[in-house]
């Protein structure tokens, strides 16, 4: 495999530490880990070093090393939608779309917590159910013995 594979989004003038970050990023948060083992073994304030920007970065506790950019791109569209554009016609329909979709959410998490009602209320019904014919069934039982 080449490294323009995963070294794409690196400026051209990009250091080794840069490059290495990208590669151990590309190989996901076993290498990191690996690194790390490694750093301790051999000298372990290296190990420690790699345990703290693990944490620092976020690396050590997100589901996968390779969504840490996107993430980060969510977050920052996240922080433009809020913005104001300067258009006073524009904001105000993007604060009523945001508004709605807002009132939407809240109705579908309404929704969602009715269904799960329903469905707590119908697995109780059946279990006193059951449980009603088991005692009927050993009233029954000690009758005819």
């Amino acid at each position: 495999m080449t490294t323009a594979a995963y070294t794409t989004h690196l400026p051209a003038n990009a250091g080794w530490l840069t490059r290495a970050e990208a590669w151990l990023d590309h190989k996901g948060k076993g290498a990191w880990i690996a690194a790390m083992v490694l750093g301790f073994v051999f000298f372990w304030p290296v190990g420690l070093a790699f345990l703290a920007y693990m944490i620092w970065s976020k690396r050590m506790f997100s589901k996968s090393c390779r969504t840490n950019g996107r993430h980060h791109e969510g977050r920052k569209a996240a922080w433009a939608a809020m913005k104001p554009s300067g258009n006073r016609a524009f904001d105000a329909y993007k604060t009523e779309t945001l508004r709605r979709l807002e009132s939407e959410q809240e109705a579908f998490q309404e929704f969602l917590e009715r269904l799960r009602e329903a469905k707590d209320k119908t697995e109780f019904d059946q279990f006193m159910d059951d449980r009603a014919r088991r005692a009927r069934s050993e009233t029954e039982e000690t009758e005819h013995a």
